[in-house]
């Protein structure tokens, strides 16, 4: 309560209870007790009136717990700390923080954040569920083994691992985590997990363990390993602008480094990365008549076949259900 009089000045009972997620009554009965051991908190009646400090006094009680101090790294991200269920003990750690400025720092800090905001999660995505997010943070940081039930894409579909978390990752709105599976490392998307155990077990990490590098290791190597094949095409000028909005950052690489002279119609021609024949022909269709496929021959015609059937569907005078 002292903290948050000294970084927002005259709060109401009722804006103190909200704040602290207590009662009214317990507001009244801390003011009481902190007037007794000698801080200076005082009421102001009135229609604009509440409780406040006062002026020029500022307590030393600031010092961070192990939980709060570890939480400050998210505080650019207070969703993903709520998701991680720290975000209380960012909400204390920050209020703490503030308390130990002098008061051009704190309004400084106010300033940054009504200029400043970062959002990690991606465009044009539902929001995923991880109600098992919260305990498997917990696994990974008391070094604890959980049994979980996850689902993959290939059969049998639904498995049961006991595994040793090392770390969580979120990437782009989307969460995911490492874990010893055995000898091996192998990363989870949290999201698949449908039931998560966290078991009395604890396991040791490995030395040598790094997980923002282990990390950027495993997410070139599954962009590699997701573009199997590739595909050779002509783009028109208007795709080559689309190419870096609508195609993956694979595919708008290769672009760039291959884009050579175009031909006499304007058109260019490059060899892309793809993922499979059916996942390029939904992609290649999103460039409509800007993209014409040349090889493999399975593609082609599979473009070819849906551009004559949006031919036939289109090309009749009535439209609507009734034609």
């Amino acid at each position: 309560m002292v903290l948050l009089l000294q970084d927002r000045g005259r709060l109401t009972a009722h804006q103190i209870a909200g704040e602290l997620g207590v009662s009214i009554r317990t507001v009244y009965r801390d003011i009481e007790a902190l007037g007794a051991a000698g801080v200076p908190v005082y009421a102001e009646l009135g229609a604009n009136g509440g409780y406040q400090l006062v002026d020029g006094y500022r307590t030393k009680l600031t010092g961070l717990t192990e939980q709060e101090a570890g939480s400050i790294f998210l505080a650019g991200v207070p969703s993903a700390a709520a998701e991680l269920g720290l975000g209380a003990v960012l909400t204390t750690a920050e209020l703490k923080l503030r308390a130990a400025l002098p008061a051009r720092l704190s309004r400084h800090v106010d300033e940054i954040r009504d200029r400043f905001h970062l959002d990690p999660a991606g465009w044009f995505r539902e929001t995923e569920s991880h109600p098992e997010l919260a305990a498997l943070a917990g696994a990974v940081w008391n070094r604890r083994r959980v049994r979980m039930r996850y689902r993959r894409w290939r059969e049998p579909r639904e498995v049961e691992r006991v595994v040793s978390p090392l770390g969580i990752v979120l990437k782009a709105g989307v969460w995911y985590f490492l874990a010893l599976a055995g000898q091996d490392i192998r990363t989870y998307r949290v999201a698949t997990v449908l039931e998560l155990t966290v078991l009395d077990e604890t396991f040791e990490r490995p030395s040598d363990f790094d997980l923002a590098a282990t990390w950027a290791e495993w997410a070139v190597d599954f962009e590699r390993r997701l573009h199997r094949d590739h595909a050779t095409v002509r783009l028109a000028p208007a795709a080559l602008s689309r190419i870096p909005y609508l195609m993956t950052r694979a595919m708008s690489r290769e672009v760039d480094a291959a884009v050579g002279p175009p031909d006499d119609d304007g058109w260019t021609t490059v060899t892309l990365p793809i993922e499979s024949i059916n996942h390029a022909h939904a992609e290649f269709l999103r460039l409509g008549g800007d993209i014409e496929v040349l090889a493999p021959p399975a593609l082609r015609e599979m473009m070819r076949s849906t551009a004559q059937s949006l031919r036939l569907l289109y090309e009749g005078e009535d439209v609507g259900p009734g034609r």
